[in-house]
């Protein structure tokens, strides 16, 4: 069985990782530039913060490849080499993940930067086969799992999961943002969102991103009285950003102390894996880790 399948089964409740494009800002990653760069140009920086949350306590460590698809790479100097990237983001990953025997990597796979017709530029077909490219190759690079993650829009999403679909057979978690309350940016619902994806096959339902710890409680609530006892993904931010005008950097409110206590809200939800995104840095994982970790076998 595929490990990540086989650590739900036992019960066991997994810590994800924090942030990758805030830490790597934070680490000297200019604005405008694309991270997944630094997977060529610069692999230790991708390594060292990998192996910081790995240090942290994290079962599951991302790959750098959100705006991994060919699509999206266009603002990168690397898009002739979009496969290239993807196996090596993933061999990266894994390297990190190989401090502990027991980490697992999800291939991170993020919006493309467009929306599909009728209401932007892009074919669905195109979309799918960008997709379907990437998943080929983060598979290829020893992903255990598959994250098709900040989604906002049901035709993405759907031309994401039959892409990766139809070139692997690995576990798909699908996670979406929902910056407008408990609505997407295209005002998605989380009800409509377990029910499509769970039928689909998804291994996982979740959400990421978004605005407030409060009303991240509120979409896990919504997933849960939908579709009780199916496994949440839950990976928020650590709250609202302001910006630092002299950093020209996001600042996030929320501490460790915070993301720990609302994890173990999630949890208790339903959330089978949770950990953090924009803002949350090693020490936030650690203090997730720590009181998750405790309750880290359903009765």
């Amino acid at each position: 069985m595929n490990k990540f399948l086989e650590r739900l089964n036992t019960g066991e409740i997994l810590v994800a990782d924090g942030a990758t494009g805030s830490n790597l800002q934070k680490m000297g990653l200019k604005p405008g530039r694309p991270p997944e760069d630094l997977i060529i140009d610069n692999p230790d920086i991708i390594l060292n913060l990998a192996r910081s949350f790995v240090e942290a306590g994290s079962d599951i460590i991302l790959t750098c490849t959100f705006g991994g698809t060919r699509m999206r790479m266009k603002d990168s100097k690397y898009q002739d080499r979009t496969p290239e990237v993807n196996v090596r983001a993933a061999e990266l990953a894994r390297k990190a993940a190989s401090a502990r025997s027991d980490v697992l990597v999800a291939g991170s796979m993020g919006p493309v930067g467009a929306l599909i017709k009728p209401y932007g530029p892009l074919e669905a077909e195109e979309v799918t086969a960008t997709f379907a490219e990437q998943a080929r190759a983060l598979a290829d690079g020893g992903v255990d799992l598959l994250l098709i993650e900040t989604m906002f829009a049901f035709e993405e999403t759907t031309a994401a999961f039959e892409g990766a679909r139809s070139v692997t057979d690995l576990p798909i978690v699908v996670s979406f943002s929902y910056d407008r309350g408990t609505r997407s940016m295209m005002g998605v619902k989380p009800k409509d969102v377990i029910k499509k994806y769970s039928e689909m096959g998804a291994a996982l339902v979740g959400a990421n991103c978004g605005t407030t710890l409060e009303n991240m409680e509120a979409v896990v609530k919504e997933y849960a009285a939908t579709a009780p006892n199916f496994p949440l993904w839950v990976k928020p931010n650590a709250g609202v950003p302001r910006m630092d005008i002299e950093t020209e950097q996001g600042v996030y409110d929320m501490g460790p102390e915070d993301m720990a206590a609302y994890s173990l809200k999630y949890v208790e939800l339903g959330a089978r894996v949770v950990g953090g995104c924009c803002g949350n840095t090693p020490e936030h994982v650690a203090a997730i880790a720590k009181v998750v970790k405790k309750q880290s076998v359903i009765s």
